[in-house]
């Protein structure tokens, strides 16, 4: 359907509603490029100039990234993702896995205590998707899959300002994770996370945020000698 309005700034909004509603539902994932200008404007049925205000809104929300000679990519799902994605992109690897580690930590400790039936059946699956892209060497897969899993046990922990901030920082630790897993997904590489998920099962905090927290450091040893 059409957008319509009968003021330019008001439509300009509606446009970049329905663009940022695109996004944060999933329906373009981060790394998806998005419709050109021309199919967007088809898509929408406004202005060319209207799609074009709109989409520089969103890319200086640091949710869009307009690539001259390439196209406009999703970096980020929220405007607050979208300033973590530019404050931290050059970051410290070093530091990032600290973040990743005192974070994940906590989390998975607080999921042993508070996790439902229903969430350990969604980490079970979670947990198998995961190893079933890494037997398959589907390096994107995989990624995907670990940051899903990991995403779960934080949401697990029902602590709704937790799970948003790890979401929002969800891009950072993605083009981390894309650095430090290898190209041919080695054996010797591999990161079981079953005793994790047997952890928050049996209700074990310690044990569930001590593995957990050693998961970025067995990743990166050599930023930690």
């Amino acid at each position: 359907m059409a957008l319509t309005s009968p003021r330019r700034s008001a439509l300009a909004d509606q446009v970049i509603a329905e663009l940022r509603n695109q996004i944060t539902s999933g329906e373009w994932p981060v790394g998806t490029r998005i419709p050109t200008e021309p199919e967007l404007v088809e898509q929408l049925g406004v202005a060319r100039n209207t799609v074009r205000e709109a989409v520089r809104a969103l890319a200086h929300n640091g949710l869009l990234d307009i690539r001259q000679g390439s196209g406009t990519y999703v970096v980020a799902t929220s405007e607050l993702a979208g300033v973590m994605h530019r404050r931290f992109a050059d970051a410290d690897p070093r530091h990032i896995a600290e973040l990743r580690s005192t974070l994940e930590s906590r989390a998975a400790q607080l999921a042993a205590e508070r996790r439902t039936e229903r969430e350990l059946k969604q980490l079970d699956a979670l947990l198998v998707r995961r190893e079933e892209a890494w037997t398959a060497r589907e390096r994107d897969a995989f990624i995907e899959a670990d940051a899903t899993f990991h995403l779960a046990v934080v949401a697990a922990a029902h602590n709704d300002v937790l799970t948003e901030l790890y979401a929002d920082l969800g891009d950072v630790l993605r083009a981390w994770l894309r650095d430090d897993v290898d190209e041919e997904l080695s054996p010797e590489t591999h990161m079981d996370h079953g005793r994790l998920v047997d952890a928050i099962r049996d209700g074990d905090a310690a044990a569930a945020a001590a593995e957990a927290g050693g998961y970025p450091f067995m990743c990166r040893p050599e930023l930690f000698t």
